[in-house]
Parts: C-alpha cells; structure tokens; sequence
C-alpha cells in the first residue's frame, strides 16, 4: 500500500544542545526541514549533519514562523514540532501507520511533558493534545503569540502515542520564559487595546493555580506539581500586569 510522503518541519534557534535528538526522533519522515531564525551555536552545523535542510528565517513571530516552516515542507503531510520536542516510538508507527491510509485531515497528538527531574502526567499538562500532524493545504498556525495552535480545516482524529517535550532544565529557566513570554503576550493584548484591572491581576491567577493543584490533580506530580502550578499562576499574574502597565503609559 501507497504511503503519503511526510515531511517534518521544526522551528530554532541556539539548539545546540537538543536539535540532534529531535531530528533522531524523527527519521522515518521522508524529509526534514529547520527553519532557524540566527542561531550563534552550532545548531545550525548540526541539524544539516543529520541531513536536515536548513533554512534561515529572521524571527516574525511565533505563528509566522511555524507558517513559514510549514510552507517549505515539500511532503503530502507535515508534522510539526519545536526542537525540545520528541516523536516517541508507539507515536512513530502510528504515524506510519495512519499515512497508509489516512482516515482524517489532521492528528492531535498527546504532549508528555518532562520538567526538571520528571514527567508530569497532571497539572492539565497531559495528555494535553495538540494538533501537529496535517495534511498538506488543510490548515495553518494561528492562535494569540506566544501560545501558536495548529488550526485544522477538516476532519481531526485523536492519536494515542506520545509527543516528549523536554520542557525546563530548572525554576530559573522557567521564570526567564515566564518573563519573555509574558512580554510578547502583553505586547499583543495592549496593540488590541485590552485592558487589565484588579480582577484580572488577582483572581484569575488564584483561579489558574486552584484549577491546575486542586482540580487538574497537580498535587499527584508532588514537589514539580506545585512549582508548576505557582508558576503558571505567577505567569497569569505577570501578563496582566504587564497589559496595565502598557495601557495605562
């Protein structure tokens, strides 16, 4: 049987340290494509080692970019991923599997996600499923910068293989993502004239942090849990307050 050509599309920058495995994970894909946007290291040096084509794409935004990615995959179908992020095995020969004889237009996947020392099955973290695997013409990136989603025209299935994403090394990492994509969030929100007020800057990180602890069982990932689910809270807080600031100069 006939097997659709896949084409795999990723996004980086200054990946020296991830880009090989996640290319590795991904080499039953017909082709591999590397949209970087001016990486310093040797990300560059390494993803064309793998056999990777490498594009240069000056940074237009998250969902510009996973666009541009995607409009350089020459397959049938594309799937898309970040460079901190693995295809797992059972997800592969699904994949495989699901090309043969597609049966939807688009794939939402389930994301597992690794943070500091554990994978994180709670916290609304998992299974989380997002759509990355598409056929070619049927959708395009959209959603608010920084949080980009895949948005299928037709018919989306579920599968049940996992996407890895090796997500923060440490807190510190965290809070540096925290602060950088709070910033472009606000940025968006305030160019829309959205405005932020008390509501905004203290019940809605409460509710982020009861929702993820208490009633996405956050509390069962132990000590990660509970730094994940402070964080996020603190993550709502900073965007808001970054919004006022911005609307109120």
């Amino acid at each position: 049987m006939r097997r659709y050509k896949l084409s795999a599309a990723i996004i980086a920058k200054n990946e020296e340290d991830k880009i090989a495995d996640c290319i590795d994970s991904l080499s039953f894909a017909d082709e591999i494509v590397v949209v970087d946007s001016g990486s310093s290291d040797r990300t560059i040096e390494l993803a064309r080692a793998k056999g990777a084509r490498v594009i240069h794409n000056d940074w237009p935004g998250h969902v510009a970019q996973k666009n541009f990615a995607l409009d350089q995959a020459v397959g049938d179908w594309a799937i898309s991923l970040d460079a901190d992020e693995r295809v797992s095995k059972k997800l592969r020969e699904e994949i495989l599997l699901s090309l043969e004889n597609p049966k939807a237009d688009a794939y939402a996947i389930p994301r597992l996600v690794y943070y500091i020392n554990r994978w994180i099955c709670h916290c609304g973290w998992y299974p989380a499923r997002k759509v990355r695997l598409i056929r070619k013409g049927t959708g395009r990136w959209g959603g608010e910068n920084p949080h980009d989603r895949l948005l299928a025209d037709g018919r989306v299935e579920a599968l049940k293989g996992d996407i890895y994403h090796l997500s923060f090394d440490d807190v510190p990492e965290h809070l540096r993502t925290i602060n950088s994509f709070t910033d472009i969030a606000a940025n968006e929100r305030a160019a829309s004239k959205e405005t932020a007020g008390y509501f905004s800057m203290t019940l809605r990180p409460a509710g982020t942090f009861v929702k993820m602890y208490f009633l996405k069982l956050g509390f069962l990932d132990g000590i990660p849990g509970l730094i994940i689910s402070c964080l996020s809270a603190y993550h709502v807080f900073c965007k808001y307050v970054k919004i006022w600031e911005r609307v109120e100069r």
